[in-house]
C-alpha cells in the first residue's frame, strides 16, 4: 500500500480570495485529485510574532516564543509537499510570509548548529512557490525567489518549481481569473507535485 502524500498549502496573502489564494486552491485541488491529503493554513489568521533574534534556538533547537508558529512547525514536519503562496510586496513576499520564514531560524539552528534534521527524518520533501505581481519589470520575482529558495534549502525541501504571474492585468482581486490558463496551470502543477518523487 502506497504511503499517503500530505500536502501543506501556506497562504501568505493578507487579501482573502485574491489571486494567489485562487492559484493555491487550484494547486491543492490538483494534488487532491491524485490522492494527496491536503491542508491549507492562512498566515493572516495566525498569531506569529517576528523573530526576536534571542538565540535560544541555537542551544535548544526550538523557538521559545509560544504562539501559532508552534503549530506551523508541526505542520511543516508532517508534510511531504509544501506550497507557499505569496503576492509580491515591495519586491519580496508579504510581511505575513516573511514573519513565518524568519521564525524558521529555529529550524536553521537545528540543521546548521545542532546538526539534526530541521523537520525530522523519514520524508523526502518538495516545495512549490506561487506568486503574483502587478508590475512587469524583468526582475520582479528575483528577491522573493531568493528568499523562498533559501527557506526550502534550509528545511531540506527540494525546489519543485514555481508559478509566477506578472503585469498589471493580474493586480486586482480576482484578475487571475481573466488569464487564459493560469488556473489550469495551477491544477496541473498540483498534480505534478504529488506525482514526482523529490531528488535525494
Amino acid at each position: 500500500m502506497e504511503k499517503e502524500i500530505r500536502v501543506l498549502g501556506i497562504a501568505g496573502s493578507p487579501r482573502r480570495g485574491g489571486n494567489t489564494d485562487l492559484l493555491l486552491a487550484e494547486v491543492m485541488r490538483g494534488a487532491a485529485s491524485k490522492g494527496a491529503k491536503v491542508k491549507t493554513i492562512v498566515l493572516s489568521e495566525l498569531n506569529i510574532a517576528p523573530c526576536q533574534h534571542c538565540d535560544v534556538c541555537l542551544k535548544k533547537g526550538r523557538c521559545k516564543v509560544d504562539d501559532d508558529m508552534q503549530m506551523v512547525y508541526k505542520e511543516l514536519a508532517a508534510a511531504d509537499r509544501i506550497v507557499l503562496a505569496s503576492p509580491i510586496h515591495f519586491m519580496s513576499v508579504t510581511a505575513q510570509a516573511k514573519a513565518m520564514i524568519d521564525r524558521c531560524q529555529a529550524l536553521w539552528a537545528r540543521k546548521y548548529v545542532l546538526k539534526i534534521p530541521p523537520l525530522g527524518g523519514g520524508r523526502q520533501r518538495k516545495g512549490l512557490f506561487i506568486s503574483v505581481g502587478g508590475r512587469g519589470v524583468a526582475n520582479l520575482f528575483e528577491p522573493a525567489l531568493a528568499t523562498i529558495k533559501a527557506l526550502f534549502n534550509t528545511l531540506d525541501i527540494a525546489y519543485g518549481g514555481d508559478l509566477l504571474f506578472a503585469r498589471a492585468r493580474v493586480d486586482g482581486r480576482g484578475d487571475i481569473l481573466k488569464h487564459p490558463d493560469a488556473l489550469h496551470q495551477a491544477f496541473l502543477a498540483g498534480q505534478k507535485l504529488v506525482e514526482e518523487t523529490p531528488p535525494q
